[in-house]
């Protein structure tokens, strides 16, 4: 009866290893979809701001060329 008693704890101890296992695992595969997600994220928002620097830059050197004509008028 000690031996029943002593192998059905064992039995539920592994099930709940088991479990633990697979709550887990579906854990691990949740934060995976979040990082990919994330990293998608991630590169829109770089290539947006990369759009705005380049669009920044030209409006630099936009202005750049306005105050270069105004100094040329104004002599």
């Amino acid at each position: 009866m000690q031996n029943q008693s002593v192998i059905e704890r064992l039995d539920e101890k592994i099930n709940q290893i088991l479990q633990r296992c697979e709550s887990l695992k579906n854990e691990n595969e949740m934060m995976r979809n979040d990082l990919v997600t994330l990293k998608a994220e991630y590169e829109i928002k770089d290539a947006e701001i990369e759009k705005l620097i380049r669009a920044n830059n030209e409006k630099d050197q936009e202005i750049e060329e306005i105050v270069n004509k105004i100094e040329s008028i104004l002599g």
